[in-house]
């Protein structure tokens, strides 16, 4: 008994300990503040008012100014600050504090693409109106810049905007020279990083204090919205052309925010404030995380006060495709990217020792490679528990490889470097075999030996030769670069998807875009693979993911907003969305592996910048319309407020706006158990030409009936809106089934000029009881 008592003296002694240093420990927190409240008017400023919050929490002995990490008056208003768990519990007590959230860490998510796009240089095209994207000035927060790129060359650029306030910070290897009329502006934010990564391991990789990019994300991005012209670009002679970004004329400021272990949201909203001050027109962010409800996500917040100045926000969608309801940046302000292919392909074929041959694909630069003109042995290392059939680091055995065309199983660790550890092991190269998790997926890469990727069909058949006999022998043949021979645009099997987890009542992803081995510039630090081993050096190089698709948007807002300078975000996003293609390049539906793509795959469609430009008719959102939404998904007046900065009442909000639904460009119908009609209204406003008419195509979703009045919209004048309101009639209700969707369209067609359908996608979900 005396026994039971000392040690559970001992666990409790421990546990209060535990607990003390857990209340002592610091962690970064995002204090939100009230842009109006009752304090603020006695200091003299908002940095001094920001910093009495924190004299009033931490220990008297300490400078509390030492804590603060970033003070925050445009994007939101308050700060970052390193505070432990008994400060946050003293903070929230204090009056204006809305809300304090923890740091968050994100992650990050071409010669061809503009071709496949449809833009070219000829009179008339979505280049030709909008001069190239001149004017308009493309904020890009990511890992940095490669100033010295040749994407970044400014020969031909008009003067940096008057309207532009930022600046080009200095810092390691980077200097005021580095900025030019291209890329205009360059800042770098640390404070969360560094404060999160004091305990981290050292990286590899070296990491420059400044805006220089070491991890070559943001060059890449960067290049491919608003990269100059550079001719007879190419990666190792593959897909050789003129590298051109999507708005060539556009300027480009960079926006550091992502380092070695990732992006905290405490730089990101740093960067946001800073970027709304400095004048920019469009914000692209090709990073993100899991989805978050809209009050808690820092990047929605920040959105929502860029789009209140008239800036777009174009957000990837993130990389955790086919799961359902995987799609980040899900906010209604922002638009949403989706990662599509193209039709361009680079072949590396493996020729068996049975004679059938496999598909594959790589950018590695060879030319029908053999080894002294006979094959070479194939070699799968399974069993043991060191991950051998991924080719992790030191996990192949010598005498087992040397020499060998092995075997790499996708997924657990990078695809290069699966690469660089057969290299290490003396293997002479190697079959990247997709797994069921990846099935068709074909991103390529600049391999460190000879190399090529099969898909999930062709790794079966691979293995199945392997186990077929003693001593199974092959080799591989590079073919270069083929267009036009494959099917495109299709999904990305790892492009995310939806329903919205936080906001089903939006359709979102809003679009997809390119984002499948796309070609784009490259720091000389770095090898076309990124890996520190790699002492290739390239000016462009392939990367895949919803970040390549993000600028490519990106670019193409930046096209429509030298065109149309007025118009508000919602006006741009409407003009990408209903103008988008559900059909590939052959006319046939879009395809997401062996189906048709769906609107969760694929949003209103694929991204088409000609038409774009000149959408006919456009859904404008108000600000004040998207609290009203916000009011309809149950949201308190405190989370509201965290988000918009208006106080506002939802109970006479929703009096006024009875049976509202948002302007948005896509339409979103849940049908709640025992729900039988449900009814929307959307407003459309003519941007094409006077005197228009426009009539009406319906497809229903199945088991839905759909009417709309009027059948017919009648637009006089230009910037003459229109309201329509359409009935969705369930025939079926949700029944025994706990969850079903179909899905439809809408589409307004002008009566003289078929150049104009106004396309809405329609998705239609019914929920059970348990719902």
């Amino acid at each position: 008994m005396e026994f039971i008592t000392v040690t559970q003296l001992l666990f409790s002694t421990l546990f209060v300990y535990l607990v003390c240093l857990n209340a002592n420990t610091l962690q970064t927190y995002i204090v939100h503040l009230h842009p109006n409240g009752m304090t603020s008017s006695l200091f003299t400023s908002k940095l001094h008012w920001h910093l009495s919050f924190l004299e009033q929490t931490v220990a008297s002995q300490e400078d509390p100014s030492l804590r603060l990490l970033y003070s925050y008056h445009t994007a939101m208003e308050g700060f970052a600050a390193q505070l432990s768990e008994a400060e946050v519990k003293s903070l929230k007590k204090l009056p204006d504090v809305i809300a304090i959230r923890p740091d968050r860490r994100l992650q990050i998510h071409t010669t061809y693409s503009y071709k496949f796009l449809g833009l070219n240089p000829t009179r008339g095209g979505a280049w030709y109106k909008s001069g190239f994207g001149r004017g308009t000035i493309i904020g890009v927060l990511d890992t940095g810049v490669w100033p010295e790129s040749p994407s970044f060359v400014d020969h031909g650029m008009p003067p940096v905007p008057k309207k532009w306030r930022g600046i080009c910070q200095e810092g390691q290897s980077f200097s005021s020279s580095n900025c030019n009329r291209k890329l205009i502006g360059a800042r770098f934010f640390t404070e969360g990083h560094r404060v999160a990564s004091k305990s981290s391991a050292p990286n590899i990789v070296q990491e420059y204090l400044s805006p220089r990019d070491s991890r070559g994300h943001g060059t890449h991005t960067s290049s491919t919205a608003g990269g100059t012209s550079v001719p007879m670009a190419s990666v190792f002679g593959n897909g050789a052309g003129v590298a051109r970004g999507m708005a060539p004329g556009a300027h480009i400021a960079m926006y550091k925010v992502c380092w070695n272990n990732g992006c905290y949201s405490s730089d990101i909203m740093a960067a946001m404030d800073a970027a709304i001050r400095d004048g920019v027109d469009i914000l692209s962010l090709s990073l993100g995380g899991f989805p978050l409800p809209i009050y808690e996500d820092s990047i929605a917040i920040g959105s929502f006060r860029a789009m209140e100045h008239g800036i777009s926000v174009i957000c990837a969608a993130g990389n955790n495709g086919p799961i359902e309801s995987s799609v980040s940046n899900e906010a209604p302000w922002i638009s949403t990217i989706g990662a599509s292919t193209l039709d361009r392909r680079f072949p590396a074929i493996v020729r068996m020792g049975n004679g059938q041959t496999l598909y594959g694909e790589s950018m590695y630069p060879g030319n029908h490679f053999m080894t002294t003109g006979r094959d070479l042995e194939l070699v799968y290392v399974t069993g043991g528990d060191r991950g051998s059939e991924f080719c992790f680091q030191g996990s192949l055995p010598r005498d087992k490889v040397r020499g060998k065309l092995v075997i790499c199983d996708r997924g657990a660790n990078g695809r290069a470097e699966k690469g660089q550890a057969v290299k290490e092991a003396g293997g002479a190269a190697m079959i990247l075999a997709n797994t069921a998790i990846n099935l068709e997926e074909d991103s390529v890469d600049v391999h460190v030996l000879p190399a090529t990727s099969v898909g999930f069909d062709e790794s079966v058949r691979l293995k199945a030769y392997i186990n077929s006999t003693m001593k199974p022998m092959a080799w591989i043949e590079f073919e270069g670069t083929e267009i036009g021979k494959s099917r495109g645009p299709a999904v990305a099997q790892f492009s995310s998807r939806g329903p919205s987890f936080s906001n089903p009542s939006i359709l979102k992803p809003d679009v997809i875009a390119p984002g499948v081995n796309i070609i784009a510039a490259w720091p000389q630090n770095l090898g076309p693979t990124g890996l520190p081993e790699d002492s290739r050096r390239v000016n462009f190089t392939v990367m895949s993911g919803t970040s390549m698709a993000c600028p490519h948007v990106s670019g193409i807002a930046a096209l429509i907003h030298s065109v149309h300078p007025k118009w508000t975000p919602a006006a741009i996003k409407s003009a990408l969305m209903t103008t988008a293609d559900i059909t590939d390049h052959s006319g046939k539906p879009i395809m997401d592996g062996d189906i048709p793509a769906g609107v969760f795959a694929i949003g209103a469609g694929h991204v088409n910048p000609g038409k774009a430009i000149d959408p006919g008719l456009i859904y404008n959102i108000r600000p004040d319309e998207y609290i009203t939404h916000l009011c309809t998904l149950g949201y308190t007046t405190t989370e509201i407020f965290s988000i918009t900065h208006r106080n506002v009442s939802c109970h006479e909000v929703l009096l006024m706006n009875r049976g509202f639904s948002l302007n948005y460009p896509s339409i979103s119908v849940t049908f709640k158990h025992g729900m039988r009609i449900k009814m929307i209204q959307r407003r459309l406003t003519n941007v094409g030409s006077p005197n228009s008419i426009y009539s009406l195509e319906v497809t229903a979703p199945q088991g839905v009936k759909v009417r709309v009045k009027p059948h017919r919209l009648i637009f006089k004048h230009i910037n003459q809106s229109l309201s329509y309101k359409v009935w969705f009639i369930s025939r079926k209700s949700a029944g025994t089934e706990t969850m079903r969707f179909a899905e439809g369209d809408l589409t307004w067609v002008h009566h003289n000029n078929s150049f104009y359908r106004v396309r809405s996608p329609i998705s239609v979900t019914w929920k059970g009881k348990e719902y």
